[in-house]
């Protein structure tokens, strides 16, 4: 079933981009601004980064699709009650650094308002990266507590040059522990990338 869906998902895209005015493909790199908002974390926003690649699909002289494949590192911190809430923390969890590293998916919808300047958003979806596993085990693992985004922004287009910014908040909960305390991963991502076809 998963490779019968697979299939036509590629298909499709396939004869989107056999149809689409333009086709491009591009690298992109710059810095995420984020935090996890929840009951025993820190409400300071801390620094990570983002990398990955792009394409944009013309569907029109307005409309483009433009998915995105991107690692993102999104760093936050433990609050100062953090101890108080989950009994069987660490001692010296309070206010404690945490990144997490995530392989990103955003599908995003464009629209150009002018020849350098589109507005997108779109649905981001993100797998929870396991040092320990390999991509495929994460990705099993993505079923059961990846992250759902939504994702809106600008971008300004100078030749090849492509800079966004962008705002981003988690739907669904990332708190796999067994307590009644929802966190959700929201911020800030900037970047700059080149079409290199």
């Amino acid at each position: 079933m998963k490779t019968t869906l697979m299939g036509m998902l590629l298909l499709l895209l396939g004869s989107t981009c056999v149809k689409a005015q333009g086709f491009h493909l591009g690298i992109k790199g710059g810095a995420n601004i984020t935090k996890v908002d929840g009951k025993a974390m820190s409400e300071e926003f801390n620094y990570g980064y983002n990398l990955g690649g792009f394409a944009e699909i013309g569907l029109g002289k307005k409309w483009l699709l433009q998915p995105e494949v991107m690692f993102n590192q999104y760093t936050t911190q433990t609050g100062t009650d953090f101890e108080d809430i989950f009994n069987n923390a660490l001692p010296g969890s309070n206010e404690t650094k945490v990144k997490l590293n995530y392989l990103s998916i955003p599908v995003l919808l464009g629209y150009r308002l002018t020849d350098w300047l589109s507005l997108n958003a779109g649905p981001q979806f993100g797998i929870l990266m396991n040092s320990d596993k390999n991509l495929f085990e994460n990705g099993e693992d993505a079923f059961k507590n990846g992250a759902v985004s939504l994702v809106g922004g600008a971008q300004v287009n100078i030749g090849a040059f492509r800079f966004s910014g962008r705002y981003f908040t988690n739907l669904n909960d990332i708190n796999t522990a067994e307590v009644s305390n929802p966190w959700q991963n929201k911020g800030w991502q900037l970047s700059v990338g080149i079409k290199i076809l």
